[in-house]
């Protein structure tokens, strides 16, 4: 086990009430757990998604902490929060890293593991 180390888990949503197909506007929600399975408590200081549409279009997102959140994680805590995204197409996917800093200045990233938006129903 790395001393600096963080798990992710993603739970994806496709939020109806919110979109538009006929004006190609899918609106996912998905709920991110950070937990820190490292042995040295750290802080998510940013993060950096690249979400792709299924037309192939990429847009980068890059921005200070979480939902308006930093959270320092002591090693075995975690932190879950809930975000958005709006695609053009009804499939597309995420992924990224979260920026860490640990508590005795090690700097460090986190990989967030490419997830799946999709309408229900639509994969195979």
């Amino acid at each position: 086990m790395s001393a600096y180390q963080m798990r992710v888990s993603v739970v994806t949503q496709y939020i109806e009430e919110q979109s538009e197909p006929d004006k190609s506007h899918f609106v996912f929600a998905y709920t991110i757990s950070i937990t820190n399975s490292g042995e040295v408590a750290a802080q998510v200081i940013s993060r950096h998604w690249i979400i792709n549409d299924a037309n192939n279009h990429i847009e980068e997102v890059k921005g200070l902490g979480v939902v308006g959140h930093q959270p320092f994680l002591p090693p075995g805590q975690s932190f879950e929060y809930t975000s958005g995204c709006i695609l053009k197409t009804p499939q597309g996917s995420m992924k990224g890293y979260y920026f860490c800093v640990a508590e005795d200045g090690t700097r460090f990233e986190v990989e967030i593991p490419e997830f799946v938006l999709s309408l229900p129903r639509t994969l195979h």
